[in-house]
Order: C-alpha cells, then sequence, then structure tokens
C-alpha cells in the first residue's frame, strides 16, 4: 500500500505557505513537489514557507524536498522557513546543514495567548 501525503496551497500577498501532511517518501515527495514548485513559479513570492505540523513520517525524500525548493527559490530573492517540524524531523534537518538555507522552526510544545 503506498503511503498518503498532501499539500495545501495558501497565498497571501508576497507568501506561499505550503501545508505538508501525511508520509513524505519517495513515492509522493515529487507530486509534492510539483504542487509547491507550480505556487511558487505562479507567485514569485518573497516568502516560502514549508508547514510540516502534519507530517506523521518523512524519509531523505523530505530534506530533498526542501533542498530542491531552496535551489527554485534561490534566484528570486526568496526567503524560506520551514515550520511546526517534530522534535526528530529538526534534528535531522539540522544534521544535514538546512539552517543555512531556511528558518528552521519546531513544533512549539504550549501556545501561549499573546
Amino acid at each position: 500500500m503506498k503511503a498518503s501525503a498532501n499539500v495545501e496551497i495558501k497565498v497571501d500577498r508576497k507568501t506561499v505557505t505550503a501545508y505538508l501532511s501525511g508520509e513524505i517518501d519517495h513515492h509522493n515527495a515529487p507530486e509534492l513537489r510539483r504542487k509547491i514548485d507550480e505556487a511558487v513559479n505562479n507567485r514569485l513570492p518573497e516568502l516560502l514557507v514549508l508547514d510540516f505540523g502534519a507530517v506523521s513520517f518523512m524519509d531523505s525524500s523530505g530534506i530533498g524536498l526542501v533542498m530542491g525548493r531552496y535551489r527554485l527559490i534561490e534566484g528570486l530573492n526568496c526567503k524560506m522557513y520551514i515550520i511546526n517540524l517534530s522534535g526528530h524531523a529538526y534534528k535531522v534537518m539540522r544534521l544535514a546543514g538546512l539552517e543555512k538555507i531556511a528558518v528552521l522552526q519546531e513544533k512549539k510544545k504550549e501556545v501561549s495567548a499573546k
């Protein structure tokens, strides 16, 4: 049985946010990449946000997904944020050196009502 993943794209002014969910692996990463790339190419954002909050599993395809999107936005004067990472995914992305190309943010343990 093939693992399921999905991405919902939201556009707000010069920001493209990709809400990723499910399991990111080599079977479904190409479709996720295609959808994110299409939104970036159509909007030419100043900020690309990859929200991993609903990702239940990620193999090295998740790292490739991030690196490929960085290559896509590199010449656009666009910044990338990777948010709502599980503790494990945050560590893996830091070990892969992704904090050099994007802002990494772990899931908040508690949400404050400020």
